[in-house]
């Protein structure tokens, strides 16, 4: 069963909470982040991707990076910018984007539940990405952004996460500047404390990672380097958790993550790419652009034209986890046997595009010439994502996409 633990946060003053609140350290590039970062001197970009305040010819796996964000946390502390809660408590974070709202409970987890699989994971790591975080962590002695995770729904967490946040004063609340708020709350009573750790701990079988594969690996691995370094360990110390924000999973919504081709196997032309493609799907030229909405419906963009593509009965597998996936048919029939693209975690060819950016930008990056062709994808569900990782298995890379991201700095967790 999942064990969750309420922490002691450093959390931003209430009157720069909004300046401090950052975008997670992996959805931008450091010239992005150092453009945010460079007006804003409470940015927690300064402590999360701290090779803003150095030479861009720094490379940003350098050891002086990560301790330049050692030094700008503990600035932060010693200038009350982030000050530490007197006791441990529990907090709900939500956020609202449109008509979209999510209620998620701040803890800590176990990294005994990750390394156990209580923790399931559906996505690889990438060992330059992990080793990245280990550093980074392990040299700020901290938690700097949180994972997300989700868990099947429970009636009475909902029900005490909506009492909660309907009787108490947000702690606060602000609109970020991509058009998302973001509110807090903390949970102070004992009782409802004890009350949720022990829901939990009785009832969640399994939580999911659904954003923070590498932070969640990361930690695990910082845990057991601590672990190794204090050999008297209890196991309540504060290595032995992870900061995290849980959600339910009906609450999370997940958007199209598509991919741009940056051109078509060598005396390949566009007519014979889409003969082709009649083997296993429909394909329908439209005006306008296509999103797919069904499972089996995939749009290609290629010489300014969409094409609706359906993929025929005979391809789809709805028995296994992965195979059923549209990303696996549209990598299984089309990007691995017609455009020669294998791993897609490394073939340069490719590229990925969060559904966030719309489908214009599938048409700018190939109407630019720098792609050939962008394929459209139906989002993946929560549903699938769980069948992914109670199977023990793992999605192709980029899969999912999750919106709206969590801010980075509202909570960060202190472990030496």
């Amino acid at each position: 069963m999942a064990i969750i633990k309420a922490f002691k946060a450093f959390r931003p003053e209430k009157s720069i909470a909004e300046q401090l609140a950052s975008f997670p350290y992996d959805v931008l590039n450091s010239e992005e982040a150092r453009e945010l970062a460079k007006d804003n001197p409470y940015s927690f970009l300064r402590i999360n991707k701290p090779e803003v305040d150095l030479d861009p010819a720094i490379n940003v796996y350098d050891a002086s990076v990560y301790a330049k964000g050692k030094e700008n946390l503990d600035s932060f502390i010693d200038r009350a910018w982030l000050a530490q809660d007197t006791k441990p408590l529990l907090y709900i974070y939500a956020q609202r984007m449109g008509n979209h709202l999510q209620k998620g409970l701040v803890a800590c987890c176990s990294i005994d539940d990750y390394l156990n699989d209580v923790i399931k994971k559906h996505e690889h790591t990438r060992p330059v990405k992990e080793n990245d975080r280990i550093d980074h962590m392990y040299t700020a002695g901290a938690h700097l952004g949180p994972v997300f995770l989700a868990y099947k729904p429970l009636k009475q967490v909902d029900q005490i996460i909506e009492e909660w946040t309907t009787k108490n004063k947000p702690e606060n609340q602000f609109i970020s500047s991509d058009g998302i708020e973001h509110i807090t709350w903390l949970i102070t009573d004992e009782t409802t404390i004890k009350q949720l750790t022990s829901i939990f701990e009785t009832q969640v079988k399994y939580t999911y990672v659904a954003d923070g594969h590498h932070r969640s690996a990361a930690s695990a691995k910082v845990g057991l380097k601590m672990r190794e370094e204090n050999p008297e360990f209890t196991g309540r110390e504060d290595f032995n958790y992870f900061l995290s924000v849980l959600f339910p999973a009906d609450q999370l919504m997940i958007i199209d993550y598509n991919r741009v081709i940056k051109n078509l196997l060598p005396n390949i032309s566009t007519e014979e790419f889409l003969t082709a493609l009649l083997s296993n799907f429909t394909v329908e030229a439209v005006q306008g652009q296509v999103r797919p909405s069904v499972p089996g419906e995939f749009g290609l963009y290629i010489d300014k034209q969409w094409y609706r593509l359906t993929a025929d009965d005979s391809i789809k597998n709805t028995k296994d986890p992965i195979e059923s996936l549209d990303i696996s048919i549209l990598s299984n029939y089309v990007i691995d046997p017609l455009l020669g693209i294998e791993d897609q975690r490394t073939d340069d060819r490719i590229d990925f595009i969060g559904g966030i950016r719309g489908l214009d930008e599938l048409e700018r990056r190939v109407d630019s010439g720098e792609m050939r062709l962008a394929f459209a994808i139906p989002p993946v569900t929560m549903e699938q994502l769980m069948r992914v990782a109670d199977s023990g298995k793992v999605m192709p890379p980029k899969s999912t996409w999750f919106e709206p991201k969590l801010r980075s700095g509202l909570f960060v967790h202190k472990f030496k």
